[in-house]
């Protein structure tokens, strides 16, 4: 399925040109061209290079807004509220990290809301950014429909992200960032691409019967994670990260999965803990790493135990040199080149 590598400052730069060339700000591009591709070296897959033909349809097509003016609102003590003016995610968050920390190393505690906003990409990409200011984060926010609640049968919740983050004396940062549904939305159009099956489990068809077909899953639902518990979660960040501003939850929204013209109206949430003014950076940090290690400990023999974002970790020192991608999104982006009049993507391929 994978098998095709890109050195990922090649990735980067064609990712770039790629927004440019759809009237996203160079700056900007470059941003959301590293999250797209951080993700893939991750082996997040589902939120890397796969989106960027969506992302360029939409901001051809009017669902996202190339050159948006965010606006904060509610600018006062530790929380603030931010329009994004229907801009890339990746932008509207970056502003809002920013922020989170700029006041959190004031107040100690810092939260922003945005609305108005699309994807903002791999939840890591932002609670990193966090940990390396020294704050503990959480992160969450809408998206499309594409969940059904517990017992459910229809289209109400998005996958509803959920990021945490906390810095260590380790070097890298305790994670944990997963989609409320038992996979990723992203994962699922990748298996439809690919012409591969769905593990058992992540969906139901339209009548609501389980399904491993991608194709049958896009017209059903997805599934939350852990039943009636993982479901619980789902609903209540959907509450946090829509009901805070004017954003919209997931079953007012129209993905632009299914209409590239749409703008979602996603709702995003940010909170950032200063550790200093706790226990402070330092004493905090060094429990993290304690933490972090005694989980790696907690084996018997041979079998391996990893703390939370180890495996991405793995993945990402592996990928410096390569990054690979599914012959599918390969596909895609030659296309887009095409269709752009970018350098094609094979004259970047990297030798392994």
């Amino acid at each position: 399925m994978v098998d095709q590598h890109f050195a990922p400052q090649d990735l980067t730069r064609f990712a770039t040109e790629a927004l440019s060339a759809r009237g996203v700000p160079v700056e900007d591009a470059g941003l959301t061209a590293r999250s797209l591709v951080q993700a893939d070296q991750r082996g997040i897959y589902s939120h890397g290079m796969l989106r960027l033909p969506l992302y360029c349809e939409a901001l051809r097509l009017g669902g996202i807004n190339p050159e948006p003016r965010l606006k904060f609102s509610k600018d006062s003590g530790s929380i603030a509220v931010l329009d994004a003016d229907a801009g890339l995610g990746q932008i509207a968050m970056q502003a809002a990290v920013d922020r989170v920390i700029e006041v959190g190393r004031v107040q100690g505690i810092a939260a922003v809301a945005v609305h108005n906003s699309s994807h903002y990409g791999a939840g890591g990409f932002w609670s990193d950014q966090l940990a390396e200011a020294g704050f503990i984060s959480f992160i969450t926010s809408s998206t499309g429909p594409v969940v059904a609640p517990y017992a459910g049968a229809s289209k109400v919740l998005g996958t509803n992200p959920l990021t945490f983050g906390a810095p260590s004396a380790s070097g890298w940062p305790l994670t944990a960032d997963l989609a409320t549904s038992n996979g990723a939305y992203g994962k699922v159009i990748a298996a439809k691409n690919e012409g591969t099956p769905l593990p058992e489990g992540w969906a139901v068809d339209a009548l609501g019967n389980p399904t491993t077909d991608p194709v049958e899953a896009e017209k059903g639902s997805m599934i939350p994670f852990g039943g009636h518990k993982g479901s619980a979660v789902a609903v209540l960040l959907e509450a946090f990260a829509a009901s805070l501003t004017d954003a919209t939850f997931a079953f007012e929204t129209v993905d632009i999965w299914a209409n590239p013209s749409s703008r979602m109206n996603n709702g995003h949430l940010v909170i950032g803990l200063n550790t200093a003014a706790f226990a402070g950076r330092e004493r905090t940090e060094s429990r993290i790493a304690e933490l972090q290690d005694r989980v790696r400990s907690s084996g018997s023999g041979s079998r391996e135990v990893l703390a939370p974002g180890d495996p991405e970790r793995r993945r990402h020192a592996e990928a410096e040199d390569g990054v690979s991608l599914p012959d599918s999104t390969v596909n895609q982006l030659t296309a887009l080149a095409q269709e752009l009049s970018l350098m094609p993507l094979e004259i970047r391929q990297a030798s392994r």
